[in-house]
């Protein structure tokens, strides 16, 4: 890692460490420049679970399973890293828009170090506890046994994909999602080329989708590093934890144990409602959760992380107005998106979900899934904007606070629904939906009152 006699200068630099504020006024272009590139790079990194869950269709149903039931493992994994990512992007955003070229440092570095010791540590609970984790999803049989041989799989490449998120944080907080996008491009197409070759070719079968997975990320980790490391010239006192983790960390706690919540919710409904209602429903969910809201949930989440990167810059800037401003262009946008996803999986529902499955039953239950979630699209677009507008203040208490309890209500709604009411699986969509809703009044009405503006990281 360069050591560099002199730091990164932003420009209008007037001392080495410290620069007045070079974040330009919100404009609904300056929005959109970021929000385009962001939700590409977001629908890429989903189309991880895309191809994955394709390839698995190949490989047949209990693969198909096992997939679309890791999904919150891997969602749970993800909530872990984002423990340093997730306070790392609204810290770096506010250094930026202060112009502290010293903190960009050290929040760099740090957060690297102590993302790298996460999935060094994750990786190997996962290694050792797989079959308990198949089992805690409620997987038997063959699909537990695809389950375990692909999370150990994605367990020895845990350094690049704890890294991945963090890197991401930082594109964004510094205004530069297209690298990001070029990253996942790559990433994306190099993940695809490769699944077929380790399924296929070397007969590796579900295994072979974690290897592509694998190989795929620490490539284009390697590369952004290199990119970040040209753009914050760290030296080697920069990538000690100390107290720059510390404040890292408390900023990214909150959205750690709600998406370590979120993931426990759905594996409790997989548990007691999803599994018992057979393999055919645990592989629609697979494919409604990845396939298509892996395709249109990104498109929310463009707009949110547009939002939340000019937030925290615009305050970081001592401009709270602006930051407003950032959150009230926002909502056209993520409404318009919510209302074209919503016709998407209603009218869409066959022709997306039927390349992903041979089974007939499996289809039927995806159809189900695409067209009762198509009701509720927009509200969650409204909950992702409201979530990037307090994220990007690092108001993530705010978000753990409405998040929990609601997605907690999920697991017992799902149950009586689908058993009690007889429902089936039907019921469990139903269950999300109307919990979807409710999230997105009440962090809505959260980002509207607009106390987030005084919110100090």
């Amino acid at each position: 890692m360069p050591s560099a006699p002199s730091p990164a200068r932003l420009p209008g630099t007037v001392s080495g460490d410290v620069t007045p504020a070079a974040t330009p006024p919100v404009t609904y272009g300056l929005l959109f420049r970021l929000a385009a590139p962001a939700a590409a790079s977001a629908v890429l990194n989903n189309a991880f679970r895309v191809i994955d869950q394709y390839a698995a269709g190949a490989i047949g149903t209990s693969a198909q399973a096992a997939i679309g039931s890791c999904t919150f493992v891997l969602i749970a994994a993800w909530a872990v890293y984002a423990l340093v990512s997730g306070g790392a992007g609204p810290l770096m955003a506010r250094a930026t828009g202060a112009g502290d070229m010293a903190l960009r440092r050290r929040v760099f570095g740090a957060s690297l170090t102590g993302s790298a010791l996460l999935g060094v540590g994750l990786g190997a609970l996962v290694l050792v506890g797989a079959p308990a984790i198949a089992a805690g999803l409620g997987l038997k049989g063959e699909v537990a046994a695809d389950a375990v041989v692909f999370l150990r799989t994605l367990a020895l490449g845990g350094i690049p994909l704890a890294v991945h998120p963090l890197l991401d944080a930082f594109f964004v907080a510094i205004g530069r999602p297209g690298v990001m996008m070029a990253l996942q491009v790559a990433a994306a197409v190099l993940n695809a080329l490769l699944n077929p070759l380790f399924i296929h070719t070397f007969d590796l079968g579900i295994a072979g989708t974690g290897i592509a997975t694998c190989l795929s990320r620490a490539l284009t980790v390697g590369i952004g590093i290199y990119v970040l490391v040209r753009e914050f010239r760290p030296t080697w006192a920069d990538f000690a934890l100390g107290d720059t983790i510390l404040r890292v960390m408390r900023i990214g706690a909150p959205i750690t144990i709600n998406t370590l919540l979120y993931a426990g919710v759905y594996a409790a409904l997989l548990r007691t409602t999803i599994s018992p209602l057979g393999p055919q429903v645990n592989a629609a969910l697979g494919i409604g959760f990845s396939a298509l809201e892996g395709l249109t949930y990104p498109m929310f989440l463009g707009v949110s992380l547009g939002v939340s990167s000019l937030v925290g810059r615009q305050l970081g800037a001592g401009r709270p107005e602006e930051a407003r401003r950032a959150a009230r262009l926002g909502f056209p946008m993520a409404t318009g998106l919510g209302l074209a996803a919503g016709a998407l999986f209603w009218f869409g529902a066959e022709p997306l979900c039927a390349p992903f499955t041979r089974d007939p039953v499996v289809l039927a239950a995806a159809i189900t899934y695409a067209r009762i979630l198509a009701l509720t699209q927009v509200c969650v677009a409204w909950e992702a904007l409201a979530e990037g507008v307090l994220a990007g203040a690092g108001a993530t208490r705010a978000i753990f606070w409405i998040s929990a309890p609601i997605n907690l209500l999920r697991v017992p709604l799902g149950f009586v629904l689908a058993f009690e009411l007889g429902w089936g699986a039907a019921g469990v969509w139903w269950a999300i939906n109307l919990t979807s809703v409710l999230k997105a009044l009440a962090k809505g009405i959260v980002a509207a009152r607009g106390q987030w503006t005084k919110q100090v990281v």
